[in-house]
Formats: structure tokens, sequence, C-alpha cells
């Protein structure tokens, strides 16, 4: 049973209560597991995080192959070989190109300028030793090395190993998120795109629907079907059509309507059986602030992602915030040191210009200047 359980029933049927935010925070991720890896062709998982190892199938190269074209040569026979006194090989080298597998008896390869080839014998005008212009077998990828790191998002670079190591399909976790949208608003609709953006770059696979604003349509989409994670986009004001947290509470749980996060206070949140439930408000300000502190943790539970190192640097000036409400800050990197942008809000064009967010819990005052913050970052990939 969660720790939660029977917690906040006074709550439940009020839409005017603000619970904390680090109560909303724990709620939400109380239980959370990772999901379960599937198969993803390689073209498919770039950019999804890697679940269990998939160690590579063969060793890469498969067997000793020229690194440089040139002449193949045993290295034994080159000993003491220079310009004054080349050596002739015992026997006649083979020329090979970049890729070529070696021949047999054959350890290393020597560029065209090293061999002199023009007269009846071949002579060699440089030493060499075994492996100098070779690339051995499994020197790139060893049998059985893993291409992709669990728990990491997948790079081109792991793409790239895995396809050299014979591998079709690499296992990652991919939570499928619901994104339902209820408001027709030009700006509910900018919202409801970047969180089907944003989760899409977290390694989510999206379903986006739209929704009626009454309360049995929005109950019936939230339980249409399962998900590992369900967004729905407007309707959590105190306005006439507002009616999404009554229906968050008619198709499960509702835990809260109304948070201590500036921006943010008329999110809600709930659960449909152990499936969290976040309700982003449809201005874009309040729900990024949800989305970058409640929801992208949910998301790095689900995939498994390895948690997200902040920057800690000093305050160029002081923070100020207000008793009681969480606010989050948007940062900017100047030197060796954070400049607050704003406390407390989202702006489009400081979203653009700022690199880093932080939040002023609710007990803080705000923090002053030199004070080291832990900033995490605002452009990367959650």
């Amino acid at each position: 049973m969660s720790r939660f359980s029977g917690t906040m029933t006074a709550f439940q049927e009020t839409r005017s209560a603000i619970i904390a935010f680090d109560m909303v925070r724990d709620w939400l991720l109380d239980g959370l597991a990772p999901v379960a890896p599937v198969d993803l062709p390689l073209e498919a998982a770039l950019g999804v995080i890697a679940a269990k190892p998939a160690p590579a199938v063969h060793a890469c190269p498969s067997r000793d192959e020229a690194a440089i074209d040139g002449w193949a040569l045993a290295a034994r026979d080159l000993i003491g070989a220079s310009s004054f006194a080349p050596a002739v090989p015992a026997a006649p080298p083979v020329w090979v190109e970049v890729g070529d597998a070696m021949p047999e008896g054959c350890d290393c390869v020597i560029d065209a300028q090293g061999v002199d080839a023009q007269g009846p014998l071949v002579q060699v005008l440089t030493e060499a030793i075994p492996g100098q212009g070779v690339r051995r077998a499994g020197e790139d990828i060893a049998m059985g090395q893993l291409p992709a790191t669990p728990g990491r998002r997948t790079s081109a670079f792991d793409i790239l190993c895995a396809r050299r190591s014979g591998l079709a399909c690499l296992p990652v976790r991919r939570p499928w998120v619901r994104l339902i949208d209820l408001d027709s608003l030009n700006a509910a609709r900018l919202t409801a795109d970047f969180a089907e953006m944003r989760a899409g770059a977290a390694g989510a696979d999206v379903a986006r629907v739209s929704c009626k604003r009454d309360v049995a349509s929005i109950a019936n989409d939230i339980l249409e079907e399962t998900a590992d994670l369900i967004v729905l986009v407007g309707g959590t004001g105190a306005g006439r059509n507002d009616h999404t947290a009554a229906a968050i509470a008619r198709a499960g749980e509702r835990f809260a309507h109304g948070i201590a996060l500036q921006p943010g206070r008329t999110a809600a949140f709930g659960r449909v059986g152990k499936i969290p439930v976040v309700a982003l408000p449809g201005q874009p300000d309040q729900a990024l602030a949800v989305w970058l502190t409640l929801v992208e943790p949910i998301l790095r539970m689900l995939t498994g992602a390895t948690p997200q190192d902040p920057l800690s640097l000093p305050l160029a000036r002081k923070i100020s915030s207000g008793i009681g409400v969480t606010d989050i800050v948007l940062l900017k990197q100047t030197e060796r040191a954070w400049t607050p942008l704003s406390v407390g809000a989202l702006s489009p064009a400081q979203l653009v210009s700022a690199d880093a967010w932080c939040l002023i819990p609710a007990m803080s005052e705000g923090h002053a200047a030199g004070t080291p913050v832990a900033g995490f970052s605002l452009h990367e990939a959650p």
C-alpha cells in the first residue's frame, strides 16, 4: 500500500485547496518504476533510453584488416630495414587497401613510400612492428561488448556501434504517454504542442487526442485506453467550463487540484489505478512550470533514465522569493555564475535566453548573491 493512502482526504472533494509542491511530487513518484523494455529497430531507437544490456553479436572487425592502403608484410622480415640497407622480404608483399583482410602470415602494412617495387626485387625501406597499419579483430568492438549504456539516451554513436556489431534492434524503455487536449484556444494548443514535443524528446511514445470539455467526456477519454502516463491540457481553472479536476476524480483518484507552485497553481493531479494523471493549465507559463518540475521527473522514472546532473554555480545577484509557495527561477550562465532572469514567471523570451532553471523551496525567502545554486539544463532533452 502507498504511504500516501488515506491521506489528504479532505482535499479530494475541494477545488480550492492548495497543496505543497513537495507533497504532490512525492505522491506522484511514489511506487513508480521503469516500464518494461521493448526492442526497437535501430532506425527508431535514436534518442530513446537504453534498457537492459544488448551484447554485440560479433567482434568488429571480425578479423585482422588493413587500416591503411599499402603493402602487407611480416614485421619479422623487416628488422633493421632502412633506405641504406633495404630488406628483401621472404615472401612477395601483397597490396591491400583499407578494410581488406590481412593475408596469411602478414602482421603489418607499410605505405607505398616505404616500399620500392620498381625493380626485379621488392625492397622495403623501413622497419615495422607487428600491428602497424592493421586494425586487429575486435579492436573497435569486442565480442559481447555493450553498444549502448542502460539508462542513457541512445546517441548516433550508439546506433553506429550497434550496426557494426551485428545488432538489428536495441532494448529500450519507451513509456506511452496519452496526451488529451481539452482546449481549442491558441495558448492551450501551444501548450499541447510543447508537451507532445517534449515528451517525444524524453523518449516517450505520445498518443495525442482532442476531447470535449464536459466531465463525462473527459473522464471517458482518461479511461479510453491504458497508458503509462496521462497528461491533460486545459480546463484546470475555476471557470464554468473547467471540469478537468472533476473528471479525474470521476475516472479514478484525484489527489490535488491546486499546487503551491508559481507559476502552475491551478494544475490537478491524480491516478487511474497505478497510472499517474497530470492536468496542465492551458496557459503556457503555468504548464511549462508543472512540466519541468513534475512531469519530466515522472518520465525519467518511467524510462529508467539516469538522474539529471545539475550544474552548481554561485548567483551573480540575489533571488527574492515569498514564503509559502515554491518558485521556479530561470537562470542564465554568465562566466562562472548564474544570473537570475525571472522568479515565478516563464515568459517565452526569457525561456529562449535562459540556460537553466531551479526551484526556491516554499519555506525559503530566496538566496543571497554568491550562494551556490544547482541549475538544471533547460534546453537539453530531459
